[in-house]
């Protein structure tokens, strides 16, 4: 999930005062990323599922997720950045491994996993060919995402310390609508000029396909169960 506080930052900047040119570029460049740290994550994930990876745990994931987007934050203007962003993109691929072995081992474990891929991908490109299209200014959305942010974080924290479990149903629909908007909200800050370093806008997109593809793949599973 994207910091807030580059949410406030990033929807302040939108101004559309960046040449076309640049635009495409930031543009080319983040779809580009993109496409690059997902297709590893899923070398990592696969890799992690075939070595039978352990689970790193709630905390430890949580942990190594925030440490790891801050230094993507603190290195995207370098040439480390790029280095970071995909130890932060596979870290997410291993932790994805035992994850996806799980609901693999169910008997429509394929099934869920397909759903839940061709959904969310179906979901990212009719989402930003919307917003490419038609060319409207999502950053009033900041708002939502910056509060929305808090609420979610919320909700997992209490349901994990206090074991709710029956909560875990609406957490992952409030990921669904979060990832969404976040989608819409990135992709207008690009064209609208208010994003110009790719690899912010590559993680942000990234961690919103990442929320969105587990969320559905819960959501799927609990529709399934019997």
């Amino acid at each position: 999930m994207a910091d807030y506080r580059e949410i406030q930052a990033r929807s302040a900047a939108i101004a559309g005062g960046l040449p076309a040119v640049e635009i495409n570029k930031v543009l080319r460049n983040t779809y580009m990323l993109l496409g690059l740290t997902l297709a590893f994550s899923a070398v990592v994930a696969t890799v992690s599922m075939l070595a039978q990876a352990p689970y790193l745990g709630f905390l430890p994931t949580l942990i190594g997720f925030f440490a790891l987007l801050f230094i993507v934050h603190k290195t995207a203007n370098s040439p480390w950045g790029l280095f970071w962003t995909f130890v932060f993109t596979g870290f997410l691929g291993y932790g994805l491994g035992p994850i996806l072995s799980i609901y693999l081992a169910r008997a429509d474990g394929g099934m869920l996993v397909a759903s839940a891929l061709g959904t969310t991908a179906m979901a990212f490109v009719g989402l930003s060919a919307y917003a490419l299209i038609s060319r409207k200014d999502f950053s009033f959305l900041s708002g939502f995402l910056v509060a929305g942010f808090f609420v979610l974080m919320g909700s997992v924290l209490l349901a994990w310390m206090f074991d709710l479990s029956g909560i875990t149903t609406a957490i992952s629909c409030g990921f669904v609508l979060f990832a969404c908007a976040a989608i819409l909200w990135q992709t207008s800050a690009i064209i609208h000029g208010g994003e110009t370093n790719y690899i912010l806008a590559t993680i942000t997109l990234y961690v919103q396909i990442y929320n969105l593809f587990l969320s559905l793949l819960h959501l799927f599973g609990v529709m399934s169960d019997d």
